[in-house]
């Protein structure tokens, strides 16, 4: 008798974020239930307790392989328009509360850091999906650049820019070297790029694991009703306002809806990598690493099933209102075209 295949990947996959979510939940269940464990030592403690940093690495490595360089005409407008409005809008809750509170501030259960981490860089997946179905191919192409605000390098540009966070160049450099890198392979070889491009799912499902071992029960419910604000929070305060900023600043004759603008307003899978991130640069927001780590996992799934009923619901009161340019194709439509 042949035994069937459990269907481990097809089960993770039908959570939101469920790639990075599963493996910090059983990360939490195991430090919590099993602590001492993780703590035997040789390799199982620095893949399981301690390999979240190298695994990050891995992570901006890979994800800096996927940023193009060659991003031309109004993909690269429209890119510049969407990445600038998500990032100044998706840090700005979480500098200002900083600035008034100080690291340790709460807003309703909201922390700088979970704010920060969670509001100011976006799901290139699903962005890709929803401007594939709902834009055109420039929108689609925006991604080149939208995929820029992966990794923590805004967030310390901005956090050290508002005197929040001592962020010394040489740690700056430090921690984005590996993007870096991985940009300049990327842009040189395209099938370097294609190479790197499955190390970003490996990585975000090896390292969430430690990410998680380094909290326990406590810390992630705490951290849930609020991960839940924080994740509307980002759809509505960089969504939305990034579809009236696209809609203000591109032409209609360039634009097929202005609904794919809102695509923005999600929470990466990476983006529970930024807390801890900036904490290794900067020692003063450590104690409040955990809990933000824990808000931006809830951010994720909630910015993933809510976001596309939002720009769908945008594009439908377009098409109510007659704001639909029909003469510009739906990259859909474009890709079936081309078939």
């Amino acid at each position: 008798m042949k035994l069937g295949q459990v269907k481990i990947l097809d089960t993770i996959n039908k959570v939101p974020g469920g790639l990075m979510v599963i493996p910090l939940i059983l990360g939490v269940v195991v430090n919590t239930l099993f602590p001492e464990f993780l703590k035997i030592g040789s390799f199982t403690t620095a893949l399981f307790k301690n390999g979240a940093s190298a695994l990050i690495a891995v992570l901006f490595l890979c994800s800096g392989a996927q940023i193009q360089f060659k991003s031309a005409g109004q993909a690269l407008y429209k890119g510049i328009v969407l990445n600038t409005s998500k990032v100044l809008f998706g840090v700005s809750l979480g500098v200002i509360l900083a600035k008034i509170g100080g690291p340790g501030a709460v807003f309703l259960g909201m922390t700088p850091l979970g704010l920060i981490g969670c509001m100011s860089n976006s799901n290139g997946g699903l962005y890709t999906a929803l401007a594939t179905k709902y834009g055109d191919k420039t929108d689609v192409g925006a991604i080149a650049v939208i995929s820029s605000n992966d990794g923590p390098f805004y967030e310390m540009c901005f956090m050290g820019l508002a005197g929040v966070a001592t962020i010394p160049l040489k740690a700056l450099f430090a921690c984005i070297f590996p993007i870096i890198v991985g940009m300049i392979l990327g842009n040189l070889d395209d099938k370097m790029r294609d190479f790197l491009k499955p190390g970003m799912l490996i990585s975000i499902f090896l390292f969430a694991f430690p990410l998680g071992a380094g909290m326990n029960f406590n810390t992630l419910v705490t951290a849930g009703l609020p991960g839940i604000g924080v994740g509307l929070l980002t759809v509505v305060w960089t969504g939305l306002t990034s579809y009236f900023v696209y809609r203000l600043l591109i032409r209609k004759k360039n634009r097929r809806s202005c609904a794919v603008g809102a695509a923005v307003g999600t929470s990466a899978g990476n983006s529970v990598a930024t807390p801890a991130a900036i904490a290794a640069i900067d020692p003063t927001w450590a104690p409040y690493a955990a809990a933000a780590t824990a808000q931006c996992a809830a951010s994720v799934i909630v910015t993933a099933i809510v976001t596309p009923f939002v720009v769908n619901a945008l594009y439908k009161y377009e098409e109510k209102k007659g704001l639909i340019n029909y003469d510009v194709p739906l990259a859909s439509e474009e890709e079936t075209a081309h078939a």
